[in-house]
């Protein structure tokens, strides 16, 4: 058994580089520090423990505290609902044997079966138990996975559209086929939806197979994929995606230009979702609404003036910030050193605007930090997914951030952006009748997924009980001290063997670190949104859990790799076969600059591949050879990663005996990709063997050691760091370092200095770390505080945003009906909107309480024939304002009136273009609207308002008749126009709309300081805005309409503006 001495020492470390002025050192030596009762291992150097109890009273607390929450367990209401899932459980236990029995044809044609019992008249729930039990047995015969019983409970928590809370690696992945399979019976369609890219191919790919194995079609929308792909994909029974693509695919979907370019399942096209990391879409990324962007008219030579400006003013002086909500405000002086610099008078100057570019450039200067919030590359500022730590290369900040922020840079400045359509991921996933989520942390925000989407939390319970030890949080002075502590804590662990995953806030942060280590050669491997290690981020995950590993994450949220004691056997496996065969199959290399990566690679043990693995491996890369060289094939080095990706994939699919057949099949053909099939199946059998014996080790010396760097703004987010160790019952360990330095204390103006006052009584060391329940205890109240910070932005943002929601809703269904009606329905909106148009004109100028005579009859005409042009011009030239009311002077006395045939005494009469009965019968059903709607006011003259209503309506819209007749045009090209007017009028100004309330939303925040609700006043002007876009819409719908019969050339140069 290896010593102590020989664990603290092992022979591949090498020696500490020499001391320098730079480098922090140990206060003592690792070798004679002694070993502490109270952790799991020893103590890296001095550390204050403020505690006021002996060790028997700790202990007497502890067992307080497991017996208090064994209560608090069985009296929660969650305990319950799980123990009545649980007689489901039973009865899909039951059937088990019985589904075992059947053959795969009889177990796949169990779908058929569902599908004709529900067209029968049986429910889904009636089903359930049944349909449970058969996706179970498809995923043992295609998978190898057998559903634990808690995976039953957690489908069963999915169907009933609730939120899912699943431990880190109890199977939330393999969970969501059994709610997938059970809902898509009906045929409506079901979105898995997942956070990026590679976790929807994955999962199409791996879940996929149970799905189409019961003669389920299973699509995968990724990005790039045409409008054909993403349309057939949709039309799936199942069909995974990831959250931002489909956001996308809606807004797009309401700004077609026809139905041809619709991908989704109109007029349906949300059924049921099941939402993975369904925290980290619906709250972490609540706070930024998707938005359509298209270009503005913008001067873009602003933006590199106004970032000179920024680097002259100063921070205290010329302006202040508030970081809580990234705001800045200039001061006096900063106002007057702007203008100065500037040469203008006004920087609020409606004719030379400069404080919107003066203020974002600030903004860029003191909030956007380079590797923190984006990262440069290739001449372009790509923004840093803040909780995912991916970049977005298709994200751009709106309203000229963006543009700020590459003025900043120095780089290109594109075009500035106006929003053409905008929703946020809360009124998205509102579009679902029923909606699920799954996720490992969501009990802390369960009075937030209430109140905001009626969906209640379920807490799983986990198949083996979770042993992981969550050290006390250690709190420093200095964030020097801190980092310095982590590097020895590392460095403890690593001469261990332990295997550790660090992780950090930013970017930033893992490189400083990362130097930090090399500097002391401690090799280890990053994570984070640089390129180098973005494109071996499963590969890096698959290894995190090997003996030796030291990983460094920006953030783990969403990674999608399980870290695996022992590595990840089927990672492993497919490295192997890549270092085999790319060589031979691409000139090109991977462009690597991890310099530490080779380093790295030595610390770990050495797979040993087995005699037959090695001939096949051999064998495989002289195929691979002589297809690269032989054939003059030449691929590029991303293809020839595809082409053992999908050889992999066929080893899924097919066993060994089928692989061999077809590769025999093959022979005159070099059969490469059946003979990569063979060789990782066989290296993977000598992988798993490997991972196992070395998770054992691993587990001996005591599971992965999980430290974070800062707390996070949600203790959620913690908890998501914290589950990566410990995971299906394995030993682990976690511990959190924090600074009083750190970001989150600073950016919300925390009071620490109490704190620092406190560790400076005690000691002037700053790498010595504080445990104590006073100390960390007054932290954790501070994280909280951040949360309900964040709450309330959230809830701030889905009040203000209901009110879009529901205008929003209203033109898009508006818009959806236009354009996937039929040309007759686009009439009868052309004819409404022109009855409008009419009716607003006779509203704004008569009153039915008062005599005609009173009535603005001049304004009323001279606005009607403005509306058509010459086509409405010509007819009323020589109606005078005395004949207008004498004509209405007689209507109102007269005793009866043929409606039919309708006209005001003495004026122009209506061209007869209401002829048939169909035509007939819309004139009357038009004019039963009238009578019957409120629009007009109860009074002596209401009917008389009511025929003048008729009668201009009548004209306007025979006129229109009359002349698209005499056009010659058939009626589709006719009603292919009225449809395309339509639409463009509609997105003209529901864009100016969007960019109206996004200003509204801003300034009704002023007016809280005049004691006014800023949510009733956004409610108020919003409905206002609306009521006038609306109006707006109509009237330059029917002027563009008229115009585009009685004078062609006119209306070109109207639509094209």
């Amino acid at each position: 058994m290896a010593t102590v001495p020989s664990l603290l020492n092992p022979p591949f470390l090498p020696p500490k580089p020499p001391n320098k002025q730079t480098a922090l050192h140990y206060t003592k030596p690792i070798s004679t520090l002694p070993f502490s009762s109270t952790h799991p291992f020893p103590r890296l150097q001095r550390c204050l423990v403020i505690r006021s109890s002996t060790a028997t009273n700790v202990s007497l607390k502890e067992n307080l505290g497991i017996l208090k929450k064994r209560v608090t367990d069985f009296t929660s209401l969650n305990y319950w609902i799980v123990k009545d899932y649980y007689r489901l459980v039973e009865s899909v236990n039951a059937l088990e044997s019985k589904i075992q029995k059947l053959s795969d044809d009889q177990l796949s044609a169990k779908t058929v079966e569902f599908r004709r019992r529900l067209r029968q008249g049986e429910t889904v729930a009636d089903i359930q138990a049944e349909a449970f039990a058969v996706v179970r047995e498809a995923a043992k015969r295609k998978l190898g996975m057998r559903h634990f019983d808690v995976q039953i409970i957690g489908g069963a928590v999915l169907h009933d559209g609730s939120i899912a809370e699943m431990k880190t690696g109890e199977g939330k992945t393999l969970v969501s086929t059994l709610a997938a399979y059970l809902n898509a019976l009906t045929g409506e369609g079901v979105h898995v939806v997942t956070v990026n890219d590679y976790l929807a191919q994955r999962d199409a790919e791996w879940m996929g197979r149970v799905h189409r194995f019961l003669g389920l079609s299973v699509g995968l929308i990724q990005k790039g994929m045409t409008s054909k792909e993403r349309r057939s994909n949709y039309r799936c029974d199942i069909t995974y995606t990831n959250n931002s693509e489909l956001g996308f695919d809606y807004l797009r979907d309401n700004l077609a230009g026809n139905c041809e370019q619709l991908v989704m399942r109109w007029p349906k096209p949300f059924h049921f979702a099941i939402v993975d990391e369904v925290d980290s879409v619906l709250i972490d990324e609540g706070r930024n609404p998707l938005l359509i962007s298209g270009e503005a008219h913008k001067d873009a030579a602003r933006y590199p003036v106004a970032a000179k400006v920024a680097e002259l003013l100063l921070r205290g002086i010329h302006y202040s910030v508030e970081l809580k909500d990234n705001s800045v405000e200039l001061t006096e002086e900063g106002i007057v050193l702007a203008e100065m610099a500037l040469e203008t008078k006004d920087l609020w100057d409606e004719n030379d605007p400069w404080a919107r570019f003066v203020m974002n450039a600030l903004k860029a200067k003191e909030f956007y930090r380079r590797d923190v919030q984006y990262i440069v590359r290739n001449g372009k500022a790509l923004i840093i997914n803040e909780l995912t730590g991916r970049v977005e290369e298709k994200r751009r900040w709106s309203e000229g951030i963006h543009q700020a922020v590459e003025a900043k840079e120095g780089l290109k400045i594109q075009a500035d952006s106006v929003v053409v359509a905008q929703i946020t991921y809360q009124s998205l996933f509102k579009l679902y009748p029923k909606l699920s989520g799954m996720t490992g942390t969501a009990k802390t925000e369960e009075k937030e997924f209430l109140k905001m989407f009626q969906v209640p939390v379920i807490e799983v319970p986990t198949n083996l009980p979770n042993i992981r030890k969550d050290l006390p949080i250690q709190a420093f002075a200095s964030a020097r001290g801190k980092w310095e502590y982590v590097r020895q804590e590392v460095e403890y662990m690593f001469r261990q063997g332990r295997p550790v995953l660090v992780g950090t806030t930013s970017v930033e942060n893992s490189e400083y670190l990362s130097d930090l280590l090399k500097e002391w050669r401690i090799p280890h491997n990053v994570l984070n949104a640089r390129p180098k290690y973005a494109t071996r981020e499963a590969e890096i995950v698959a290894q995190a859990g090997r003996k030796h590993a030291i990983t460094i994450s920006t953030n783990m949220a969403g990674r999608g790799t399980d870290i695996i004691l022992g590595g990840n056997p089927k990672m492993l496996a497919k490295e192997i076969i890549e270092n085999r065969a790319l060589p031979f199959l691409t000139q090109e290399a991977l462009n690597s600059e991890l310099d530490h990566e080779i380093f790295s690679q030595k610390v770990l043990s050495e797979i040993k591949v087995g005699s037959i693995s090695s001939a096949l491996l051999a064998k495989t890369a002289l195929m691979a050879k002589y297809v690269g060289k032989g054939e003059g094939k030449s691929w590029t080095y991303e293809e020839a990663k595809s082409i053992v990706s999908d050889s992999v994939e066929m080893s899924h699919s097919m066993d060994a005996n089928e692989l061999q057949k077809l590769a025999n099949e093959q022979s005159e053909m070099y059969p490469l990709g059946p003979t990569i099939s063979l060789a990782y199946l066989s290296v993977l059998k000598d992988c798993e063997a490997h991972c196992f014996n070395e998770g054992s080790e691993v587990k001996r010396l005591g599971g992965l050691h999980v430290i974070g760097t800062s707390l996070h703004e949600s203790r959620r987010i913690d908890n998501q760091l914290r589950g990566r160790a410990g995971r299906q019952g394995d030993p682990g360990s976690t511990r959190f370092m924090v600074s009083l330095q750190d970001e989150m204390f600073q950016k919300f103006n925390f009071d620490t200095e109490w704190a620092v006052r406190l560790i400076s009584k005690i000691t002037n060391d700053e790498a010595i770390p504080i445990e104590g329940g006073a100390v960390v205890n007054q932290l954790l109240s501070l994280q909280i505080n951040a949360e309900k910070y964040f709450f309330g932005i959230r809830k701030s943002l889905v009040e203000f945003d209901e009110v879009l929601e529901v205008q929003r809703k209203h033109v898009y269904d508006l818009r959806q009906l236009i354009l996937t009606g039929d040309s007759e329905s686009c009439s009868q909106h052309v004819f409404q909107y022109m009855q409008a148009v009419v009716d607003e004109i006779v509203f704004g100028n008569a009153d039915p309480l008062k005599h005609p005579r009173n009535w603005n009859l001049v304004k009323l005409l001279k606005e009607f024939k403005t509306i058509g042009g010459k086509l409405l011009h010509e007819p009323f030239v020589g109606v005078s304002e005395e004949a207008f009311l004498k004509s209405l002077s007689q209507l109102h006395e007269s005793s009866s009136i043929n409606i039919s045939n309708f006209h005001l005494p003495n004026l122009p009469k209506p061209p007869n273009a209401f002829r048939g009965i169909r035509r007939k019968s819309f004139s009357l059903k038009r004019w039963l609207a009238i009578c019957s709607d409120d629009l007009t006011m109860n009074g002596r003259y209401r009917t008389t308002t009511n025929l003048l209503r008729k009668y201009l309506g009548d004209f306007l819209i025979a006129s229109y008749l009359d002349v698209t007749l005499e056009s010659g045009y058939d009626d589709e090209y006719i009603k292919e126009i009225e449809r395309t007017v339509l639409l463009k009028t509609l997105d003209y100004f529901w864009r100016d709309h969007l960019v109206n309330m996004n200003r509204l939303s801003s300034a009704v925040n002023v007016r809280s300081f005049g004691h006014r609700n800023p949510l009733e006043e956004y409610k108020i002007d919003g409905c206002r805005f609306f009521i006038s876009m609306l109006s707006a819409t109509r009237r330059l719908t029917v002027e563009t309409l008229l115009r585009c019969w009685s004078s062609p050339t006119e209306f070109q140069e109207l639509f094209e503006s």
